[in-house]
């Protein structure tokens, strides 16, 4: 509707000589009984054209050359909006463009290859990712998926860092439970990693070395832990990962920032900016310059760097690889140090608009009305691994991506297991599958047949409500994509997608699709097997199956 409606209305424009003094849009009103589209341009042009709103609204009708096999009325409205109503051919003509490239039905071009990337997950390998890690595992991916839709050119990242107290606590904790294993007295670490998998750890590692570490000294003992323990756990880091269809092109490791001098780079180029300075024997960034309301420490009285230091130097390094669109998805607890970061940015000499975070919060597992908090292996959280096992990688990724981002999410297991129309997933699954049923139910009458090109498809004969509501949401899925990845909102892209599976059975429950009469049974099947193109699709960018049967 829009590339038409921008293609008639621009000629009108034209003629007039209005084209470029205002933006033209269109979107779809709130009220179905406007119409199927609207734009506000006459408004907009009222004023460089001296002219009320209506008045130039009525130019633009007069000039209007629409076909009115597709557009059944246009009219002014209110100020001056002009509404735009379309018939039921114009939208059934439109199942063709699904069928002609289903595989690429939903993908734009607005990204415009634009270098983008987008960093998620980024959690250190000292133990198994959590739930809330599973989140952002889910929004990034699918966010990343998105963008590629949209037409950018999309590298998905990991950062880590194998280096400072959480990896020398790793180490002494692996070297007391490998210990352990030969001396059961041997002290274990006060603040020490207690899960189980610390004790798998150390399984393996004596199947391996055997006794032979213990006789290391101490930190070439607590060096090869430290190795050992960062290697199994980075291996089931990425292989939880992979269950669920995450894979990242690039690992970042934030003790490369230091070993090649970026860190030094960094401080050197904020001093002489005159953007850093010594305080009682700590680095500051001077951020009071920068707009925020005091300046912040990056490098403390003992030397060692704050978080903001190397996560400036990160970005730091993103604009110099490159990229013109940085996403950073994030949870809650990095709220705090965004600003920091993204002054840091600025002080640099780049441009912090690039830079787009996305803040999800927190997950509570939900279980028969109560919280469940214990996991089988670790004392203190439920690991990703195991909601993984309990209720699978598509209701997990779905469950994680169906609510806003700036929401807290409860899910509910009993609810992510139940195989009925209740469960979201199990919804928009079987929409699928049934459409495939049908499709090879229709196959195996004989008499039904889909040709390659669709030429001989008579898509006029679809006239019912609930035919033209499904085909006019099918062809909304360009625009729900595009908008889904300008906004970095998954959650839209769930919403939308349930209700497509809500007007296919409506469609289904009120329309026989084989039936005697061959040609609108054909024109059905066509619709049947748009909207399957329409659910897989969309399935494929959340990341979860579209099965043909369940």
């Amino acid at each position: 509707m829009k590339k038409y409606l921008s293609k008639k209305v621009g000629a009108a424009l034209r003629s007039l000589s209005y084209e470029g003094l205002a933006k033209l849009t269109f979107e779809k009103p709130k009220d179905e009984t406007h119409g199927d589209m609207t734009t506000n341009v006459a408004m907009l042009l009222a004023k460089s054209a001296k002219k009320n709103p209506r008045a130039v609204a009525q130019e633009i009708v007069g000039k209007l050359d629409v076909d009115p096999i597709y557009v059944s009325k246009v009219e002014i409205a209110g100020p001056g909006f002009i509404n735009f109503r379309f018939t039921e051919d114009f939208f059934t003509a439109q199942i063709d463009s699904i069928l002609q490239h289903p595989a690429t039905f939903g993908r734009t071009d607005i990204g415009g290859g634009k270098k983008t990337q987008v960093e998620y997950v980024s959690a250190n390998p000292t133990g198994p990712l959590s739930v809330g890690h599973g989140r952002q595992a889910a929004l990034g991916d699918t966010i990343a998926n998105l963008l590629v839709w949209a037409g950018y050119d999309v590298t998905r990242e990991y950062y880590y860092n194998n280096a400072g107290r959480q990896m020398r606590m790793l180490a002494e904790s692996t070297y007391a439970r490998y210990r352990q294993l030969f001396d059961p007295a041997f002290p274990f670490p006060e603040d020490g990693y207690q899960g189980d998998y610390i004790r798998e750890i150390a399984d393996d590692l004596k199947k391996e070395r055997g006794d032979s570490i213990v006789s290391l000294q101490q930190e070439e003992a607590l060096s090869t832990c430290k190795e050992f323990a960062e290697r199994a756990l980075f291996e089931a880091i990425k292989k939880v990962l992979a269950r669920m269809g995450v894979v990242h092109d690039v690992f970042f490791n934030e003790d490369s920032l230091y070993s090649s001098g970026k860190i030094q780079e960094v401080i050197q180029e904020l001093r002489t900016k005159d953007l850093a300075y010594d305080l009682d024997g700590a680095v500051w960034l001077k951020t009071t310059a920068l707009g925020l309301d005091q300046d912040r420490v990056i490098v403390k009285s003992t030397g060692e760097p704050t978080y903001r230091l190397p996560d400036i130097a990160y970005h730091r390094e993103k604009f110099k690889r490159g990229f013109d669109l940085i996403v950073d998805v994030f949870g809650a607890d990095h709220i705090a140090t965004i600003p920091d970061v993204l002054a840091g940015v600025k002080a640099l000499g780049y441009d912090p608009e690039k830079v787009k975070v996305v803040i999800h919060q927190f997950v509570t597992l939900m279980r028969d009305g109560e919280q469940v908090k214990m996991s089988k292996r670790l004392a203190n959280f439920v690991t990703l691994d195991e909601l993984i096992d309990e209720v699978g990688s598509d209701a997990v990724r779905f469950f994680f991506l169906m609510r806003s981002t700036s929401s807290h999410l409860e899910f509910d297991l009993n609810l992510a297991k139940e195989q009925s129309e209740k469960n979201p997933v199990y919804y928009l699954q079987y929409a699928h599958a049934r459409i495939a049923s049908i499709l090879r139910f229709a196959e195996g009458q004989g008499a039904f047949s889909l040709v390659d090109s669709f030429a001989n498809i008579e898509y006029n004969l679809l006239k019912g409500s609930a035919e033209i509501a499904l085909v006019k949401l099918l062809l909304d899925f360009p625009e729900t994509v595009e908008l889904c990845a300008m906004s970095f909102e998954p959650h839209r892209l769930t919403t939308y997608l349930h209700d497509v599976a809500t007007a296919f059975h409506k469609f289904y429950h009120e329309h026989r699709v084989v039936i005697p009469e061959i040609d609108l049974a054909n024109a059905r099947l066509a619709l049947c097997l748009a909207t399957k193109t329409v659910l897989a699709n969309g399935c494929k960018i959340l990341g979860i199956s579209a099965p043909e049967r369940m």
